[in-house]
């Protein structure tokens, strides 16, 4: 393989941690962004879980991709492998990602690592709703942060993106509610 692609779809989008060469809107089919993972590690703890974002079968993904060049990505693996797969609660694989046209490149398909939820992994949470959703999120904080942060941050570069996603929306309304009544 002569080029090296990483899809991103939460906190990669935002903040990939790796060296890239190029950075592009992509979409990948067969899958879609869920809040849908109790995190252990990085937004909480096995104690008190927050939820975290993973890519569930289904429908399809807008999110980043992120061209690797190929010196840097064994380093790169490495890093990725550490930091998604403390648990093994995400499978990698490499998927068809399509790269829209910008300024500068034409669109194309390109073959992208990306990190899908096992829904045979006990941290797998399914399909809840925010209101389900929202005790976790609000208790979760792990080695990366707070669980809110982590999904305040996802909606803001999701917004600027130009991605609606309704159920993250109604998780911000929902988290802002409960900050009004403390």
């Amino acid at each position: 393989m002569n080029e090296f692609w990483v899809f991103g779809y939460g906190s990669l989008m935002w903040r990939p941690g790796f060296a890239f060469a190029e950075r592009r809107e992509a979409t990948l089919v067969g899958a879609h962004r869920r809040l849908c993972v109790y995190s252990h590690v990085h937004r909480g703890t096995p104690d008190r879980p927050g939820l975290v974002l993973g890519l569930d079968r289904g429908g399809s993904c807008r999110g980043m991709a992120f061209r690797v060049m190929p010196e840097q990505w064994e380093e790169t693996l490495a890093y990725l492998r550490e930091r998604e797969q403390a648990t093994m609660v995400y499978r990698e694989a490499w998927r068809t990602v399509t790269l829209p046209a910008t300024d500068d490149a034409p669109a194309r398909e390109a073959r992208a690592l990306a990190y899908l939820v096992d829904r045979r992994h006990p941290q797998y949470a399914g399909h809840i709703g925010a209101d389900e959703q929202l005790p976790y999120v609000l208790n979760g904080h792990g080695r990366s942060g707070p669980c809110p942060d982590y999904v305040r941050n996802t909606v803001v570069h999701l917004r600027e993106m130009g991605i609606a996603d309704p159920l993250l929306e109604r998780l911000v309304a929902l988290m802002d509610d409960a900050a009004q009544t403390v």
